[in-house]
């Protein structure tokens, strides 16, 4: 494999999906140069055995039983297969982050790569994650296609202005590995780079405590703030009660039914798109209900912190400590639900405690 890597010009694998990739190409070039070696000996055989010696001489016919023939063309098509399978259980791999990933932001432009964290904290050109924990980045472009490509991990995934792609890694090795743009964006294209530092858990932890990162719980609360200030809640309800617009409760990593019958599973991904573009993927039976775009009104961290209040939601109860704030003169749709604890007659207190108000579950 070092050699192979050598050849290539592939620095070390330091990512968990670096080994299998690896291993893949390892196995597609061997085999493709075994094979591109056995023909051309084969040709220079019978060009040696069957030149011709007298003028005139006629070319041998060579004949092959359909068996035989039957043999080899199963053979390269069941190569191909198998290296297909490998490939698309790796695909399948590298496009579905584990559940437990933590969530990373970043931004793309002419020529900086700014990384947000759901808590608020942001960094330029340097991404900090742990190792052995995996981190799930959701990328978008301010300007033009941009490519978040780390070798060492065997990651590359363009990042689209308008669209939201994600990509994730397992760095399995502390240490400071480089970030390049894979896509031609520009004047000073060579110079877009970047860097992953990964740390290890005590650096990491110091490195959070310093940054002010005090978990999921903190993350939440600052969503329910911004959902609260940006009127988020006069729409949606966080208990399960219907109202204008989808409920959050139990809508994280759900399977969404669209206008068209089309389903969506509801990611990081997909809620920041619900956030940015409300009307490409509307939710079936929300028709007709126009929603505003917060392009250019969420910052990324903002839209981190809401992801992470609806993801906190998964279970259909809103963790204690998160304290909900109660929106005031709000006039609500004829058709809202009085469960709602954004309806009239919600008590009139300065916030909802998440852990003992009903109505709020």
């Amino acid at each position: 494999m070092s050699v192979l890597r050598a050849l290539l010009a592939l620095p070390p694998g330091a990512g968990s999906m670096a080994t299998p990739i690896d291993l893949l190409h390892a196995f597609v070039i061997t085999v493709t140069m075994i094979s591109a070696v056995g023909v051309f000996a084969i040709v220079a055989w019978y060009c040696v055995r069957d030149h011709r010696r007298v003028p005139r001489q006629t070319t041998r016919f060579l004949g092959v039983s359909v068996a035989r023939e039957t043999t080899v063309v199963a053979a390269i098509l069941g190569t191909f297969l198998v290296w297909w399978l490998i490939g698309y259980r790796q695909y399948l791999q590298l496009r579905n982050a584990p559940a437990d990933a933590s969530v990373v932001y970043v931004t793309a432009k002419q020529w900086m790569w700014k990384f947000e964290y759901p808590e608020g904290t942001a960094s330029t050109d340097v991404l900090v994650v742990p190792v052995g924990r995996p981190t799930k980045v959701v990328m978008t472009s301010r300007d033009v296609i941009h490519s978040f490509y780390v070798p060492p991990f065997r990651i590359k995934q363009d990042v689209v202005p308008g669209r939201t792609t994600t990509a994730w890694f397992t760095p399995t090795v502390t240490g400071h590995f480089p970030i390049w743009c894979a896509e031609y964006c520009g004047t000073s294209h060579s110079r877009m780079r970047g860097e992953v530092h990964v740390m290890s858990d005590s650096e990491y932890a110091a490195w959070s405590v310093v940054q002010g990162r005090s978990g999921a719980v903190a993350m939440a609360q600052m969503g329910a703030d911004i959902a609260a200030h940006r009127a988020c809640l006069a729409c949606h309800t966080l208990n399960g009660a219907p109202h204008v617009g989808p409920t959050w409760s139990r809508l994280y990593a759900s399977r969404v039914k669209l206008e068209g019958g089309a389903e969506v599973v509801a990611d990081e991904a997909y809620l920041t798109r619900s956030m940015m573009e409300p009307q490409v993927e509307i939710v079936a039976g929300y028709a007709g209900r126009p929603m505003p775009t917060y392009r250019g009104t969420l910052s990324p961290a903002e839209t981190a912190a809401i992801v992470e209040l609806i993801k906190s939601l998964r279970d259909g109860e809103i963790p204690s400590g998160i304290r909900l704030p109660v929106i005031a003169n709000i006039t609500l749709d004829a058709g809202a639900s009085p469960q709602s604890p954004f309806a009239a007659g919600a008590p009139a207190a300065d916030t909802l405690d998440g852990g003992t108000s009903g109505g709020a579950r």
